[in-house]
């Protein structure tokens, strides 16, 4: 079956490739290039974290989200299995307790036990959380990886083309525009991520590191070579040019109280963008005719791009298939 892909972040990537995997021809369509800085994508944590996102997220996220680190590592190199550091000041150890009840698959951890696992981190911290099987990735190396698997493997890559997904040819279109498909998409609506790329030689991190925070969860990703991603928050909006002041301080401040050093840390970027959300924040495939809306992964792109990419595809191979984040309109589930 010859298949039209349309977005080139993580979900169109990911669709593009479980598609040729499966035997499909497929052209990739972005208006950018793929994989590039206009995508969200671009600009995520690249954890792959599913426990610690249990904390607030919907079951599916973390049974799902399990199986991500398994695929990325198949596909693209540079996939880290470190682990994830949930760390909280004293005055925050109720709200570590909380985040344990509602986590699994994670083993408290003393100062000593911090030392070990973040030597930089010894002595500034007394009280945390180890999810051992969690991992992450550099989003942007990724994203790269799987455009150059793509390409590798007989995909036609088209980039700088912006297409209605109705005149797209082959047999198939999977639309995965992210919130740029927001005219045809009815519920869905923007979520606001604000980070910060920043680079201090004198800190040296292994795993992502959340702090725990009244307000936002904040962590902070290594990138290798002193650069770290520091992130994010979630504002209900879909302005995508600015970051607010009170997020810059949240996010400096943050990464100061982790530690000191980040202080005289430069930083290398700013980034915003939109995440596309459904109202219950999990992603969903709507079914129009030969068109397959693929959208919503709200801020679980890397962890849930390969499950949705299989769930689509099965669509394709069985038309009848009922996949779990398969969209039936109410209309049609209650007929008349």
């Amino acid at each position: 079956m010859k298949v039209s892909v349309i977005g080139g972040g993580v979900t169109g990537l990911a669709c593009a490739t479980a598609l040729q995997e499966a035997g499909h021809e497929v052209t990739l369509f972005d208006r950018g290039t793929p994989g590039g800085a206009q995508t969200c994508s671009w600009w995520a944590g690249g954890m792959l974290a599913p426990f610690c996102e249990g904390e607030a997220a919907e079951e599916p996220v973390v049974r799902l989200g399990a199986e991500a680190l398994a695929w990325w590592a198949a596909r693209v190199d540079g996939v880290a299995r470190k682990g994830s550091l949930v760390l909280a000041q004293p005055r925050d150890g109720a709200d570590l307790r909380r985040f344990a009840r509602r986590t699994q698959a994670h083993a408290p951890v003393d100062g000593d036990a911090i030392a070990e696992l973040e030597p930089d981190l010894a002595g500034r911290f007394r009280q945390g959380l180890f999810f051992a099987g969690e991992g992450h990735v550099d989003p942007r190396a990724a994203l790269a990886g799987l455009v150059a698997r793509l390409t590798e493997r007989g995909a036609a890559i088209r980039p700088e083309t912006e297409i209605d997904p109705a005149e797209a040819p082959g047999d198939a279109v999977l639309d995965c525009r992210g919130f740029a498909a927001r005219g045809e998409i009815a519920e869905l609506r923007g979520v606001k991520g604000e980070m910060l790329v920043i680079r201090s030689p004198d800190v040296a991190l292994s795993r992502p590191v959340r702090l725990l925070h009244p307000r936002i969860p904040l962590y902070v990703v290594p990138r290798g070579e002193g650069v770290f991603m520091v992130g994010a928050t979630m504002v209900e909006s879909d302005e995508r040019t600015r970051i607010t002041a009170r997020a810059m301080l949240e996010l400096l401040g943050a990464a100061y109280a982790l530690h000191p050093a980040f202080a005289e840390a430069e930083v290398l970027e700013i980034g915003v963008d939109v995440r596309p959300a459904f109202p219950d924040n999990l992603p969903r495939v709507l079914r129009e005719g030969r068109v397959l809306r693929v959208n919503g992964t709200y801020r679980h792109g890397f962890l849930l791009a390969p499950a949705l990419a299989a769930q689509a595809a099965s669509l394709l191979d069985t038309p009848d298939a009922r996949p779990e984040f398969l969209h039936v309109p109410h209309r049609e589930r209650c007929p008349a």
